[in-house]
């Protein structure tokens, strides 16, 4: 009995590790479904990332505004963590802001991302993590338009975008 689920545990292991998506051959932890929480050393964070998101996402640079390619960006669909695909924030809560980067008022869901205090640069501000993988996305705000009050100002670098199926036909 132990060698059949040392072998069947042994088999889906390899059968994730090969499921890696087309779009991040390099990284093995990208996925838009799974929610499970990655604690992994800079190491291999450095080693499986593009640089430009490196940066932002694990050393905590910033783009500068109004140069990010979802700064104007229209498209309808979701947005997904550049680091690990994690689920952050649907188009229809992207709204238009004079900050110099997209700018959000909610989340897709409650744990999609985390808070923590950034006192950086003489600043108080609230500091936008990734909820799966900490990766730093930006910052929260609480200059927003209704229903929530809240402006997600997020780092375009650190975001990918997936348009909904039914706008892909027609583009």
């Amino acid at each position: 009995m132990a060698t059949c689920c040392l072998l069947s545990c042994q088999s889906t292991s390899t059968k994730s590790q090969n499921m890696t998506d087309p779009k991040h051959p390099n990284n093995p932890y990208y996925s838009h479904t799974d929610t499970t929480l990655l604690n992994l050393p800079d190491a291999t964070w450095k080693k499986i990332l593009p640089n430009e998101v490196y940066q932002i996402a694990r050393n905590k640079d910033t783009e500068r505004p109004f140069t990010g390619k979802y700064y104007n960006y229209e498209g309808i669909g979701t947005y997904y963590c550049a680091a690990c695909g994690n689920t952050l924030f649907r188009s229809d809560s992207k709204f238009s802001s004079t900050c110099g980067w997209p700018s959000f008022f909610e989340t897709t869901r409650k744990n999609s991302v985390l808070y923590k205090s950034d006192t950086s640069f003489g600043m108080e501000r609230t500091e936008v993590l990734c909820g799966r993988c900490n990766a730093h996305l930006g910052h929260l705000f609480d200059d927003g338009p209704p229903p929530t009050g809240k402006r997600y100002c997020m780092n375009s670098v650190v975001l990918e975008f997936e348009p909904d199926e039914n706008t892909k036909t027609k583009q």
